[in-house]
């Protein structure tokens, strides 16, 4: 049986500086490696199963949640019965991912959320917004899939029930989150949005501007000015409160002062690094740190299990 030390799902030629920065870290510390990229999933797959190969760990960096047939969720799904340590385990990132199943989690935990309604496909036909919902909702409103992502079947600007079904008919999922749209205080250099990235305990805090997709990384000056240490207390809450080690959250900073949670918790984060799009891309150093503590974890997870084992 060939065994890897580390091996990585993924499918975005794009991610070439996060590949190689994977890549770097593990010959560093003596780690094999291999990238399960589309040319090499089935054969993979199929070894996988035949128990010709085992990965001590795998980072799922590409798995489509919502379709069981898709063959790196079947992977991912094979590694966890195979005792690989996946980063992060299905049953876990399937749990934080749905943001149906996480709001209420949320809640309970104290955490401050947009005013939502949660809908159930089943009940979009006869789904009607209340007076009262309308006043809580304010105009225009969002609708979001509960497992959706990249912005797919998100409507910013609704304001009826068709905005709803719109929804509903280009993402099909289980549910669907109505939520107030949150306007973020405006500061000179743009909107206080934050993506907020956390891999095995270390954060990473970035404005995000919603309105453009640009990234700059928070620095340690603004970070005492605009006081925003509550955004790495909000990270250590939903690393604590699902269990995911790596993820990335969006929040957003309002007038009130209030941080509020936008996209709760997106696992498989798009490490597209700023030198290939400059207008999408994440900070190259931010890229670059995620990956080297990737690594440092998945090191530790194997000596973890070798320490059990003996």
């Amino acid at each position: 049986m060939r065994t890897y030390d580390l091996v990585m799902t993924h499918k975005l030629d794009a991610d070439d500086f996060f590949i190689q920065r994977i890549q770097q870290h593990c010959a560093e510390r003596g780690l094999n490696f291999f990238l399960i990229e589309p040319l090499w999933v089935e054969e993979f797959l199929d070894k996988f199963k035949q128990q010709k190969i085992w990965a001590r760990v795998l980072l799922n960096l590409h798995s489509e949640h919502h379709q069981p047939e898709d063959p790196y969720h079947r992977i991912v799904k094979l590694a966890a019965e195979h005792k690989t340590q996946v980063i992060d385990p299905p049953a876990v990132s399937q749990a934080a991912f749905d943001k149906a199943r996480l709001h209420a989690r949320l809640q309970t935990a104290g955490l401050n959320l947009p005013f939502t309604l949660i809908v159930p496909r089943e009940k979009i036909g006869e789904f009607q917004l209340s007076m009262l919902d309308v006043a809580n909702l304010g105009m225009p409103f969002v609708v979001k899939p509960a497992m959706g992502y990249g912005k797919r079947g998100v409507n910013l600007n609704a304001t009826t029930k068709a905005d709803v079904e719109r929804c509903v008919n280009e993402w099909p999922d289980g549910h669907y989150l109505v939520q107030r749209l949150v306007l973020p205080r405006k500061f000179e250099h743009g909107p206080a949005y934050f993506r907020v990235f956390h891999a095995f305990g270390a954060v990473w805090c970035c404005w995000w501007n919603c309105y453009t997709d640009q990234y700059r990384a928070v620095t340690d000056t603004e970070m005492e000015q605009f006081k925003l240490h509550p955004l790495r207390e909000i990270s250590a809450r939903l690393a604590s409160l699902t269990g995911m080690r790596f993820f990335s959250t969006e929040v957003a900073l309002v007038e009130s002062g209030e941080y509020l949670l936008i996209d709760y918790v997106n696992d498989q984060c798009h490490m597209l690094a700023q030198s290939a799009n400059p207008q999408m891309g994440v900070p190259n150093d931010v890229v670059a740190g995620i990956a080297m503590r990737l690594v440092e974890g998945a090191q530790q997870l194997i000596k973890n299990a070798h320490q059990t084992a003996t």
